[in-house]
């Protein structure tokens, strides 16, 4: 018998293989799907980070891992870009205004090269920040109003 998928998988791998490195969740609620994707990084040892301004950026695999120094968003969106490993980065709630140079490192980071699976995770984004990087950010919805199809995962068919 299969074990059963963890809740937030299907967004998790809708993120995985979205088509650019810059992806905007619609309508989704972010404290749960952080803590979906805290077991899920748990379970299969995948490096997931969350942002929030007070806290700084922490690692969601390994509890209260905060990387030092990373309280301003462009400090952890130079960190990203420089980063050569996978990983998810959920930032949430992203600041407002962005200052010219966050914004240039959002966009590189939007077009991101094709061997590095670095996918960055705009959370609760607001309405202006989504149309600043419309055309290069790749927008994801929740998924209760999609038909569920079976996946083959590992051998083993999945919905």
């Amino acid at each position: 018998m299969a074990p059963a998928p963890l809740a937030g998988s299907d967004i998790y791998e809708r993120i995985l293989t979205a088509p650019g490195g810059l992806v905007v969740l619609d309508h989704v609620d972010s404290n749960a799907l952080i803590d979906q994707f805290r077991a899920i990084a748990r379970n299969n040892g995948q490096s997931v980070y969350v942002w929030r301004s007070e806290i700084g950026m922490e690692n969601l695999r390994e509890a209260h891992a905060v990387i030092p120094g990373s309280q301003r968003i462009g400090n952890v969106l130079r960190y990203i870009q420089q980063s050569i490993h996978f990983g998810i980065y959920l930032l949430s709630p992203f600041p407002l205004p962005l200052v010219p140079a966050e914004n240039t490192l959002l966009r590189q980071l939007a077009r991101a090269p094709a061997g590095h699976v670095r996918r960055v995770v705009l959370l609760d984004a607001l309405p202006a920040l989504v149309s600043s990087v419309d055309d290069v950010a790749v927008r994801l919805g929740s998924t209760a109003h999609l038909i569920q199809r079976p996946r083959l995962r590992d051998g083993r068919w999945l919905l």
